[in-house]
């Protein structure tokens, strides 16, 4: 709880920084750069690695960083610095909601039994938009074992219209049903 709290901290700080400068969306771009970055294994066990000052793993992030802005280095050398590389993801998910209040965008996700066609795309996105009244970044995911149909995640909110959904709540009322007569 207290490094999700952190997190979040240290999100908005970074957020409130690039909107002073007026790079709100490069910096987003950058923090997903980072993360990318310390989500490679190698590189991951490379900043854990107990043998390792923090010197040489400061040295290590401004190589493979370089193209990073400075500030958005000085958040990852900080974190670097107090052995929290953890937390790297977990700002910029924090970043990544700040961003997207700030600019009227809405994140959804789309779960389906098959792949989605471009024109089912545009339709459900179409549809999304008029639901939440923002704009829509939609990403879509396969997951075979809810049968058809789809499932639509936005924000905390889940609209289940699979059959796998369908089919539980029917043998829900149908032992329900079992029971009360019985």
């Amino acid at each position: 709880m207290a490094q999700i709290l952190s997190e979040q901290r240290y999100a908005q700080a970074i957020f409130d920084l690039a909107l002073e400068n007026n790079q709100v969306e490069q910096w987003g771009e950058d923090l997903a750069v980072v993360t990318e970055t310390f989500q490679d294994a190698d590189f991951a066990a490379l900043m854990k690695h107990a043998d390792m000052s923090a010197v040489n793993k400061l040295a290590a992030t401004a190589t493979v960083l370089a193209g990073v802005n400075a500030m958005v280095r000085n958040l990852v050398d900080l974190l670097v610095s107090k052995n929290s590389v953890d937390a790297i993801a977990g700002v910029h998910s924090g970043y990544t909601e700040l961003l997207d209040s700030h600019l009227g965008r809405q994140r959804v996700e789309i779960t389906t039994a098959v792949p989605l066609e471009a024109a089912e795309t545009d339709r459900i996105n179409a549809f999304v938009t008029g639901l939440v009244r923002r704009d829509v970044v939609l990403t879509t995911k396969v997951d075979e074992s809810i049968l058809g149909g789809l499932v639509i995640q936005i924000g905390d909110r889940l609209l289940d219209g699979s059959t796998k959904a369908r089919l539980d709540g029917l043998r829900n009322r149908l032992h329900t049903e079992i029971a009360v007569s019985a």
